[in-house]
């Protein structure tokens, strides 16, 4: 038995660059014998929105995660998690951001502290996180402009405190409007390479 892949798509194009890159990275896992979950927020129709009912419960004795204990218990069973989105205003799309709102909660991928000090991690089986991302703009902007903020959010704030164990890495294909099939080519390969290493 392989390792347990759990792969988020967020994008609302069926014909859209990341589902372009989704399909590849099923195909490339499907090859190999390793389980796989895909988790199409926009085709569950996903709500992102954080009910109340799940936000008052954040520091009762028992998180309300009834609504996504299918996503949360494929979460806490992954070996590896791959979120595949485009950046949007250097940020992520709202469905994804919903996702985490709602599936990164107490008692799922972290406890609060005795004295809600720094919060206590429970994804412990979590062995790696890949993000793909697409973007319009170049990557001097991002790197250099913005200073990453999608990458730091992911990989410090979010599997940072619930995954600390867990390897993050990102790869970003920057000016996706003067795309050429030269450059998704070698940007396909990256993808083939980066998850070899993860398998």
């Amino acid at each position: 038995m392989g390792k347990r892949f759990v792969v988020v798509l967020a994008h609302p194009l069926k014909n859209s660059l990341c589902a372009h890159l989704a399909a590849r990275v099923v195909e490339t896992l499907s090859d190999a014998e390793h389980q796989l979950q895909m988790i199409d927020l926009y085709e569950r129709d996903f709500d992102p929105r954080l009910k109340s009912a799940e936000r008052q419960s954040y520091y009762s004795s028992k998180h309300d995660a009834s609504a996504v204990v299918e996503d949360a218990e494929a979460l806490q069973a992954a070996d590896v998690l791959i979120l595949i989105f485009p950046t949007w205003w250097f940020g992520l799309p709202a469905i994804l951001k919903g996702w985490i709102d709602r599936v990164f909660v107490p008692g799922v991928t972290y406890d609060h502290a005795p004295d809600f000090g720094r919060m206590i991690p429970r994804l412990k089986r979590l062995q790696a996180c890949l993000a793909i991302t697409t973007l319009g703009s170049p990557r001097w902007i991002d790197w250099f402009v913005m200073f990453r903020p999608v990458r730091r959010v992911l990989s410090r704030a979010v599997i940072g405190t619930c995954a600390p164990n867990a390897h993050f890495s990102m790869l970003s294909l920057y000016n996706t409007e003067k795309l050429t099939h030269e450059r998704l080519a070698a940007f396909e390969r990256k993808l083939a390479q980066k998850l070899q290493r993860l398998v």
